[in-house]
């Protein structure tokens, strides 16, 4: 893709991945560089070093693109603290994915503002969602349940941590705020989480070898490289690619000073005098030790996000046969030629897409010595089995279902595509009260049937989509998702369907003229087949067309 004259997102670009990414950039001149960061501070010197290389406007955006917009500017802590914002980050986490919660993210927001063609994302989120420390927040939740009962605060700090829904959620945004913003490409800089090395890896976070925090990073960065792979198999996705370095990331500059963690100075403390092992962790020990007064100074390594190493620590790292190391320019290196369509073999979607076995030619030629089978044994026990809701979504049986009603009541496509809704609603209904085997067949999966009138239903003593707590019964989405709908204004939607249907068939040529074509709707005659017609809705109406194989 080319870069010149376009507008360009890079989230991270403070860090050290982040800069080096952009530096590489700028030569290609970019319409407009957006450098996203944590601080106002940092991205206000991110930006102030980048201008001066040529036309491009650089302009700068800072805050947790993790959280609602509103909460940007807060440290983590500060919103699960305060019982009113924890509500509303919940709310937007577990809730529906909606426009709203896409609008109210900061990373949605940011997005929809700037509409970059590109979006490189450099942030480590893995490292960002696990080190929450699940672990500790069970922990407590625990102690707190069996001491005097959990409250709804502690519940609510706990569900805060939780990874997997938070990666989701992040991911669906992510999306959906791209559509909108009609990017082209999305690359993401990813993690393997233990710097390439395997799970005898030394360096980690307590006396665990690997520390469970350590491999709950990796198994999101993991889970997010292949949230990432379905990704780039969505229709109206970005082009999506994600660079994924397996060594330690170093480095950003050499100097002797103040040696900080976290961006906080490291305090100098002594020891006040010595203490046998059975007092030295007691509660009250604080007198063990004294405040000199100074901070910690040495020569140090700043290794970005990865904080300051000493000499003997960076020589560790990157021995041969332990981490090792790679530098940020290299990563920036592969990014930009990834971007500009020159493949560099470090592509992990893509290595993802070239490994994976996908549908094969022997499983196609079985499949239709299946589906004769299975229609044979239909016919020998005079049975429509239609579905039996254990493949799902309740939105496929649903289908399914009213297929199957149609297929008895019409003899082809061109009779659905012109019928009467009013009286195809009566028919239907009449046809369920008279056909018990279909209408137990119905309601044994779980789906209810919505009668013609649609004030009235019928149901089992299971429902598999029912109204949520405060959904209103009328949700038109309720009926859509897994009911079978005997309504006029449903039959009027499968004729407007079946019109379509035949109208795509009519325009694709047959097999005397070439492969063009591989979608033939309802098996390329005007029987009706339940399956063939879900499959069309699927495909089509639900945009939920394969895009890969």
């Amino acid at each position: 893709m080319e870069i010149n004259g376009r507008t360009v997102v890079v989230l991270g670009g403070t860090g050290l991945v982040g800069m080096a990414v952009a530096r590489e950039l700028l030569p290609h001149e970019p319409a407009t560089l957006v450098i996203c960061g944590l601080a106002r501070e940092e991205t206000e010197l991110a930006v102030a070093a980048l201008h001066g290389h040529g036309a491009t406007r650089i302009v700068g955006e800072w805050g947790d693109v993790l959280v609602p917009s509103t909460m940007r500017e807060l440290r983590r802590h500060e919103i699960i603290g305060d019982a009113a914002l924890r509500a509303s980050l919940l709310d937007d986490l577990y809730g529906e994915l909606t426009e709203d919660v896409v609008q109210r993210s900061t990373l949605g927001a940011l997005l929809l503002r700037h509409e970059p063609d590109i979006l490189v994302d450099c942030i480590n989120t893995a490292t960002a969602f696990a080190y929450q420390n699940i672990f500790e927040s069970a922990a407590h939740l625990r102690e707190r349940g069996a001491r005097s009962g959990a409250t709804l605060d502690d519940v609510e700090r706990h569900l805060a941590t939780l990874y997997m829904p938070q990666l989701i959620r992040h991911v669906q945004v992510a999306l959906g705020a791209m559509r909108r913003a009609r990017t082209s490409l999305y690359l993401k800089v990813g993690t393997s989480g233990t710097g390439g090395m395997g799970l005898n890896v030394p360096f980690t976070h307590s006396e665990e070898r690997p520390s469970r925090m350590l491999l709950a990073k990796a198994g999101l960065a993991g889970a997010h490289t292949l949230l990432l792979y379905l990704m780039a198999r969505t229709p109206d996705a970005p082009a999506v690619k994600e660079i994924k370095p397996t060594a330690a990331i170093s480095w950003k500059r050499i100097a002797y000073g103040v040696v900080r963690r976290s961006g906080q100075p490291i305090g100098c403390w002594d020891a006040t005098r010595a203490a046998t092992l059975a007092t030295a962790f007691a509660s009250n020990a604080t007198d063990l030790f004294t405040d000199t007064g100074e901070t910690l100074q040495g020569v140090y390594l700043d290794a970005g996000e990865n904080g300051l190493f000493s000499l003997p620590e960076f020589e560790t790292l990157t021995s041969l046969g332990l981490m090792e190391y790679i530098t940020p320019e290299e990563i920036a290196h592969d990014v930009v030629r990834e971007i500009r369509g020159h493949p560099t073999g470090h592509d992990v979607v893509a290595a993802l897409d070239a490994a994976t076995s996908g549908p094969t030619y022997r499983a196609g030629v079985l499949r239709q010595v299946a589906l004769e089978r299975m229609a044979e044994l239909e016919r020998e026990h005079g049975i429509e089995s239609v579905a039996y809701e254990m493949l799902g979504p309740p939105r496929l049986s649903k289908l399914l279902f009213e297929g199957a009603i149609l297929g008895r009541l019409f003899p082809g496509l061109a009779a659905v595509s012109t019928l009467d809704p009013d009286e195809t609603a009566r028919a239907a209904e009449s046809l369920l009260d008279h056909d018990r085997d279909l209408r137990v067949r119905i309601l044994s999966i779980g789906l209810p049937i919505l009668l013609s009138d649609g004030q009235r239903m019928l149901r089992g003593p299971e429902v598999k989509v029912s109204p949520e707590r405060g959904q209103d019964c009328g949700d038109p989405r309720l009926p859509e998702n897994g009911w079978v709908d005997l309504r006029p204004s449903n039959w009027r939607k499968w004729s407007s369907r079946a019109g379509a249907m035949l109208r795509e068939q009519a325009a694709q040529s047959g097999p005397d003229e070439g492969s063009r074509f591989d979608l033939i709707a309802a098996d390329g005659t005007d029987r009706i087949r339940p399956g063939r017609l879900a499959a069309w809705v699927f495909r089509g109406e639900d945009r939920g067309e394969r895009v890969k194989r």
